[in-house]
């Protein structure tokens, strides 16, 4: 009978208790190193030159993708299968474009992972049954960097006069469009060594983190330097909210001291600072769409005072009823570009 050796990366002991438990039940895999960081598992594949990796994507010291890439140019014959609680299908696309075969999610390994095993060591693909329907080209670094560029991704549909430039908009009616405008303006401001601020949800701030990830940013690097920072849009909102409506002078210094912050923590002397927020889309969708447009304008005093680059972000399909015409030309008025996912 053939055996395949096998290196199991994972952080969780309980969760590589319980892979290891079900490798065993195949007398045909032999379990030749278990390791839990990102970069203990590079090592291990240029050493060992496994047959197959079992590779998580939220790592210590190095993300499940780029350890991927790294792997891919270490030990290209050895294959390897994703086992990720991640169930975005954006990321599975991310992590099947480095070159690996499959992706199964973590709840779904209990019935998919030895079946997903076997696919793979055959040289076929496997994705989990969950995200039957999704078609999953495989991509290529070429072409996730190509991604990372400063033009913008989607036609303007109104470019202001007198508004100070730099301060953008995009309507869209779904995360996955937002979210791809935001992995390439964000992204693009870290690649060139700026710094970015993101005021969003959780479920945006998650998702944009592991893109960029995707992408092979060093997001935490990034993080530790100073040069990312993330807050979430409803616990901001207080900070400078009196009575209904923003207080300029709380709002320029929240705002003014993380920029500064930011932008020290950039490389060269005159690093900008991408800021995306969605702070102004929640006050909308709260009903309070004057304070919405009162907090544009104090956006554009700061394009106007430093060197930023400001996206904003509103979901449509989020509010029953979406938008009211006077309500959106008064927000578009605001911005020196327009977009529409």
């Amino acid at each position: 009978m053939a055996s395949f050796r096998v290196v199991v990366v994972e952080d969780h002991e309980q969760f590589r208790r319980f892979i290891y438990s079900t490798l065993e039940k195949a007398p045909e895999l032999q379990v030749v190193d278990i390791v839990s960081d990102g970069l203990a598992a590079v090592q291990k594949a240029e050493e060992l030159q496994p047959d197959l990796i079992l590779l998580d994507i939220g790592l210590p010291k190095l993300n499940g993708i780029e350890v991927a890439r790294r792997i891919r140019r270490l030990s290209p014959e050895t294959k390897i299968l994703f086992v990720s609680q991640e169930s975005s299908a954006d990321v599975v696309r991310e992590a099947l474009g480095t070159g690996a075969s499959g992706y199964v999610v973590k709840s779904d390994a209990g019935s998919e992972l030895l079946e997903a095993v076997s696919a793979v060591l055959r040289g076929e693909q496997f994705v989990g049954k969950r995200f039957s329907g999704h078609d999953f080209v495989p991509g290529s670094d070429a072409v996730a960097s190509q991604e990372f560029r400063t033009e913008s991704a989607v036609a303007p549909l109104q470019r202001g006069r007198e508004i100070a430039r730099n301060h953008e908009v995009v309507f869209y009616s779904d995360d996955a469009g937002l979210l791809d405008d935001l992995t390439r303006f964000v992204g693009a401001a870290l690649k060139v060594g700026n710094a970015a601020i993101v005021v969003a949800t959780e479920s945006h701030r998650d998702s944009l983190l592991l893109r960029l990830q995707a992408h092979g940013l060093d997001t935490d690097a990034a993080i530790e330097e100073g040069r990312y920072i993330a807050l979430d849009a409803a616990d901001a909102l207080p900070t400078f909210m009196l009575r209904g409506m923003p207080d300029s002078v709380l709002f320029l210094k929240l705002l003014g001291d993380l920029i500064g912050t930011a932008a020290k923590a950039g490389q060269g002397e005159q690093a900008r600072v991408a800021i995306f927020g969605e702070m102004c889309h929640l006050l909308w969708a709260q009903g309070n769409a004057e304070a919405a447009i009162q907090v544009e304008k104090l956006g554009n005093q700061l394009v106007k005072t430093y060197d930023v680059d400001i996206l904003c972000g509103y979901s449509l399909s989020s509010v029953q009823g979406g938008m009211d015409s006077h309500i959106f030309q008064r927000i578009c008025a605001e911005h020196s570009a327009v977009y529409s996912r």
